[in-house]
């Protein structure tokens, strides 16, 4: 495999496995926001619970959804790595490192990603290519 097709596919596997694996923990936050039971959710930046828990759904499902098909995946792994940050260190500031270790990781991951993009292997490389090819005629 040349380095190029190494490095997206590197970044194929960093982009679906960090995206699936947020997004079952961003799907029982969807649910739990269709069925309105927001009330209960913390409160971590004081936005009020019900936003809060939106913003956590939209960053731990919808963009991590797009970042595992590689749609604007720089600007769309921005959320996840806010919503990681605050989790790690003020929803659960002060516990053990193991407590903060999971957020920790996909704040890595995805924080990879908003400096590499998507890769080739990724919608935005398809369409990076298509566009090129277009202006060659």
């Amino acid at each position: 495999m040349k380095r190029d097709g190494a490095l997206s596919f590197g970044l194929l596997l960093l982009r679906v496995g960090a995206g699936l694996m947020l997004m079952t923990h961003g799907i029982g936050k969807v649910m739990r926001l269709v069925e309105g039971g927001g009330g209960e959710w913390a409160d971590p930046i004081g936005l009020g619970p019900l936003p809060s828990l939106a913003l956590a759904a939209f960053a731990e499902f919808l963009c991590a959804l797009l970042v595992v098909l590689g749609v604007k995946t720089r600007w769309f792994a921005v959320p996840p790595v806010i919503t990681m940050a605050v989790a790690a260190f003020v929803a659960k500031a002060g516990q053990p490192f193991g407590e903060r270790e999971l957020a920790l990781v996909y704040l890595v991951a995805f924080l990879a990603l908003v400096f590499t993009g998507g890769g080739d292997w990724s919608f935005d490389g398809w369409w990076t290519k298509r566009r090129s090819r277009r202006r060659r005629w």
